[in-house]
């Protein structure tokens, strides 16, 4: 089953097209990662989403439901926001929050209660629920932000940048909470400046530039789009002279070159070949310094697909 899927949408500001004839399926179950550079046309789309934007023209499909009309405000009851910017009351206490966010879905008494200690639980910080964010760190305002958004139990939670400017270990209790979440049933859309957390965490990844979709896939499916080979670097010792020619008929080797002491082979992805290398080289009695296997990982991709960083 699809959780959303999306044909043709576009947005419109003024003379600026923000989102252009965008179109994606995210399946039930997923977490799925957008990446793009800002201005991208990333949180346009998020807000159309979540309703909290217009359409210019297209259609959005979001758990069953067409959003038009009336369904909007089903649609809204079953996703949760985490925005890029903190979004909680520093004058109410961490329980307060959340009793307020989860008792805007119209929940009340028991239930509310039983919502919240659940959310905080989630996240943490049960035994700071009567403490105010004012006094909180950057990690804990961050895992309060995604308590107000799961209290209600969406279907479908949004976060954008959800761990922008914490230190390494909020970063890593959230991202596990977020496997857990998505273990439970939930969808996920996630956004981040971190590739390794995109790299990590995500089953599917869209790349949008230009309010388009330039690529889609797992991983693995975006990388072999981009290359079929990797590099291979070994450091040498000086002076030591090395028949290229016959590293290049090693099985998988397409290319081979020396500079200073640095032996660079570009090789066929799917070989498993530098075990014959540096059988070689052993063979020859050439020193052997170091050895750097560089995979192309998804910055690589990126930057490939769209000639820019992903901070750009």
């Amino acid at each position: 089953m699809n959780c959303i899927v999306i044909k043709d949408l576009s947005k419109q500001f003024g003379q600026h097209l923000a989102v252009d004839n965008l179109s994606l399926t995210i399946e039930t179950g997923e977490i799925f990662g957008l990446l793009g550079p800002n201005g991208a046309g990333k949180s346009t789309t998020i807000h159309m989403i979540c309703g909290l934007l217009q359409k210019s023209k297209g259609s959005m499909t979001i758990l069953g439901h067409e959003q038009t009309g009336q369904k909007k405000d089903d649609i809204r009851k079953n996703i949760g926001l985490v925005p890029q910017d903190i979004a909680v009351y520093d004058e109410l206490t961490a329980y307060e929050n959340v009793h307020f966010f989860a008792g805007l879905y119209g929940f009340r008494g028991a239930d509310l209660k039983d919502k919240v200690l659940k959310a905080l639980a989630f996240v943490g910080l049960t035994e700071h629920m009567n403490d105010k964010p004012a006094s909180f760190s950057g990690g804990m305002k961050r895992r309060l932000n995604i308590a107000c958004a799961i209290a209600h139990e969406p279907q479908l939670v949004i976060m954008d940048e959800p761990t922008v400017g914490i230190d390494p270990q909020s970063r890593n209790y959230i991202l596990e909470s977020i496997k857990k979440l998505n273990q439970q049933g939930t969808t996920v859309i996630y956004t981040s400046h971190y590739m390794e957390e995109i790299e990590e965490i995500c089953t599917t990844i869209a790349i949008i530039d230009h309010g388009k979709v330039i690529a889609e896939g797992s991983k693995e499916a975006l990388k072999s789009m981009v290359t079929d080979v990797h590099k291979i670097r070994i450091e040498v010792g000086q002076e030591q002279e090395i028949e290229l020619s016959d590293l290049a008929l090693i099985r998988g080797v397409k290319h081979v070159e020396r500079t200073g002491d640095f032996i660079e082979i570009t090789s066929a992805i799917e070989v498993t070949n530098l075990n014959f290398i540096l059988i070689y080289l052993m063979e020859q009695t050439i020193e052997i310094k170091s050895v750097d296997a560089q995979k192309i990982n998804l910055e690589t991709v990126f930057l490939t697909l769209t000639g820019r960083t992903l901070r750009d």
